[in-house]
């Protein structure tokens, strides 16, 4: 069975190391994932700021909820 996700810390860590310059691709060859993931998490951070259109984290887990 295949991993069950990251913990929000790590993915944090990750995305204040882009805002702080580092390349997507860099990153995603030293942490061993994969660019999409990184990317992926990227948008959420953005949709979830109100800089990107899309339904918000805490959006998405209420219509998981309900």
């Amino acid at each position: 069975m295949g991993r069950r996700g990251y913990p929000p810390e790590f993915r944090r860590k990750v995305l204040d190391l882009i805002a702080a310059g580092r390349k997507v691709t860099d990153l995603a060859r030293d942490l061993d994932i994969s660019t999409q993931t990184i990317y992926t998490w990227r948008r959420q951070d953005r949709i979830d700021r109100g800089l990107e259109p899309g339904l918000t984290s805490t959006e998405k887990v209420e219509l998981v909820v309900a």
